[in-house]
């Protein structure tokens, strides 16, 4: 459908325009609202199925809550498409997560609708409760609404928020909208709780009698909260023979109902939203409704790429030369291990697809884990198993893997268990902006005792690095590598030990030296190659550091004995990172070159394609070739 023919979407500017509409209109509406989603998504990439699941639980929200004054809290903000659309965004949609574009996930930086930040998970319920807390502390009649879903009640921090919430005075309404997934098909016991959890029909008939009366009576204050919640638990449990998990936290439950059915759910906000004490509304949504393709394969239409909207056939690039994705090495080259090494087992944290954990999880499913959205537990997880005999790879995106850092050092480092962490996604991972960028993990992991840290060059590199992670007495070892497809597209190499803390000189030369670590040393080789075929008269040597922690203290000396001009370059902040650790070395053994460090700046990186990202930042080919002129 075009835009010209959307009859009530082109009169939405803001959720103003919404409420003038009648209930009647909400269907159609939300009609619109999916086939705009699809049209902009099938040629201008993002998260698609998410967002299609979730729309009439938006439309309702806008409509029934004064928006922006009233909060809405999302959480895993790739499900808000909707809701930027619906909130004076959607004229400037088509750039969303284009460089300098619409963000791709909700903040308010962006716009006075969007309340909290929501790139990672399992936030909204923390965060709304202080909204809620500051706004009755501030006197202000504010509703506010936490919308958790897609997952991330698999995480942690949503049931310390709950907690919280059961002990703290409050209004807010949290709604879970539960599709039965996160990205790959949501695991654990919470999930299963919550496909099985059903409300008694005679129950709600009662307890809605009870509930009006006492409201008649002027019996629903604050001071009587508690009291109310407790004998509504009460009457539930004698009527249904059941009491779930949320009431036993003196939190009201209603559901689950039906989380497409527009009107139905502004009938239940309505009923719900001036009564008091927190309140829980479960709806069951279908990731990618409305779109037949998303409906079927969830996991794939999460984030399709281009698709043709009428045939449905995702436009994948067919180029058969083209290196492979490093996930799809590491997915490989883990069952490749596995199946060497019975001890080898592996973890992640609800991204067996993303990371290519998949491929081990097909073959050897005992030895598989998906601990969904709950990147803590996958690290301590690992190290009981690593305590008592075992070698787990525990696969975390190096952006989630900041959720871990105490499990990292209390848990795994302290004892020096071999636990592999795998991070994904380091360094500058495109489109998804600030709060997915791999940014800061050389940084913060370098302070930790015992780590080993290692970045491979490319392909061959990264199943040496995994290859010795699992050989005796290695502890704690972490392999740091990219989004996206690599460098060589014969990868398959015969695998071999990679000295701990050993770098390698790649290319000779006397004027200055350049020290990478990881797949950016690959941008230098190119820097040098262009730079001599350009015809300027520098010589260039180049060492592939690999190892962060330990530094090769041999070939730094080599290089300190030989060159006065240095440059040093990494994917990953420049503050504490490598180029700090090899400035910090040279000053402790005395030596003092002149020194250029490159790597991410001071400051949280926006979004848009990795190639416009590192050129942005100073660390694509040209600027390593302008830095290396520069000295």
């Amino acid at each position: 459908m075009g835009k010209n023919t959307y009859k009530i979407l082109n009169k939405i500017q803001t959720p103003a325009d919404l409420r003038k509409l009648s209930v009647d209109d909400l269907p159609l509406l939300c009609r619109e609202l999916r086939e705009d989603i699809v049209d902009e998504l099938s040629v201008n990439p993002g998260h698609l199925a998410s967002s299609l699941g979730v729309v009439e639980i938006t439309v309702a929200l806008h409509y029934v809550y004064h928006t922006p004054e009233d909060r809405i809290v999302w959480d895993v903000g790739h499900q808000a498409y909707g809701h930027k659309i619906l909130t004076g965004r959607r004229d400037q949609f088509y750039t969303n997560r284009c460089l300098h574009g619409i963000r791709p996930f909700p903040t308010p930086l962006e716009s006075e609708y969007d309340t909290f930040t929501c790139g990672h998970a399992s936030n909204s319920i923390s965060a709304a409760l202080g909204m809620a807390v500051a706004a009755r502390l501030t006197k202000k009649r504010r509703h506010v609404v936490a919308v958790i879903g897609d997952g991330a009640m698999s995480g942690g921090l949503a049931y310390e928020g709950l907690n919280n919430v059961s002990s703290s005075p409050n209004d807010m309404l949290i709604i879970l909208n539960d599709n039965d997934m996160s990205i790959d098909r949501s695991v654990g016991g919470m999930q299963q709780y919550l496909l099985s959890l059903n409300t008694n029909e005679t129950y709600n008939k009662v307890r809605y009698k009870i509930a009006h009366w006492l409201q008649g009576k002027g019996m629903l204050g604050d001071d009587r909260r508690h009291g109310l919640i407790r004998l509504n638990n009460a009457l539930k449990s004698a009527i249904s023979h059941q009491q779930n998990v949320f009431e036993g936290m003196n939190i009201r439950y209603f559901g689950p109902f039906d989380g497409h059915d527009v009107k139905e759910i502004v009938r239940l906000l309505r009923q719900l939203k001036n009564m008091k004490g927190p309140k829980m509304l479960h709806l069951h949504t279908i990731k990618g409704k409305g779109y037949k393709p998303a409906e079927q394969a969830a996991t794939i239409w999460h984030a399709p790429g281009k698709f043709d909207v009428d045939t449905g056939e995702r436009i994948v690039s067919k180029d058969k030369s083209k290196p492979p994705k490093y996930q799809e090495v590491f997915g490989h080259t883990l069952l490749e291990l596995a199946q060497r090494n019975n001890r080898i087992v592996g973890v992640t944290p609800a991204m067996p697809t993303g990371c290519s954990m998949n491929i081990m999880m097909e073959a050897m499913p005992e030895r598989t884990f998906d601990v969904g959205i709950a990147e803590g537990h996958a690290v301590t997880f690992s190290a009981g198993m690593a305590k008592d005999g075992l070698i787990p790879y525990c696969n975390i995106y190096s952006a989630f893997s900041q959720r871990a850092y105490d499990n990292i050092i209390h848990d795994a480092a302290i004892l020096d268990l071999p636990v592999v962490i795998c991070l994904d996604r380091a360094g500058l991972v495109g489109q998804d902006g600030p709060t997915h960028h791999g940014a800061f993990d050389l940084a913060f992991l370098r302070a930790i005792p015992h780590l080993t840290i290692a970045s491979p060059l490319n392909e061959h590199e990264l199943r040496n690095l995994m290859y010795t992670a699992q050989l005796p007495g290695m502890g704690t070892f972490v392999i740091r590598y990219p989004r996206g497809h690599g460098e060589l597209t014969d990868w398959k190499n015969e695998m071999q030990e990679v000295g701990v803390g050993t770098g390698r000189r790649l290319r000779d030369g006397h004027d200055v030296a350049v020290l990478s670590v990881g797949p950016i040393g690959n941008h230098v080789t190119r820097a040098i190659d262009q730079l001599a075929e350009e015809g300027h008269p520098v010589s260039v040597a180049h060492y592939d550091m690999r190892f962060i922690k330990p530094l090769d203290e041999t070939l730094l000396e080599e290089v300190a004995g030989r060159f006065d001009r240095i440059v040093t370059i990494e994917d990953g902040c420049i503050a504490g990172g490598f180029g700090s650790a090899v400035l910090e070395w040279l000053s402790d053994h005395g030596h003092h070159p002149r020194l250029q460090r490159m790597g991410l700046p001071d400051r949280f990186v926006e979004h848009g394609t990795v190639a416009e990202l590192q050129h942005l930042t100073g660390i694509d080919v040209e600027n390593i070739k302008k830095t290396i002129l520069s000295l």
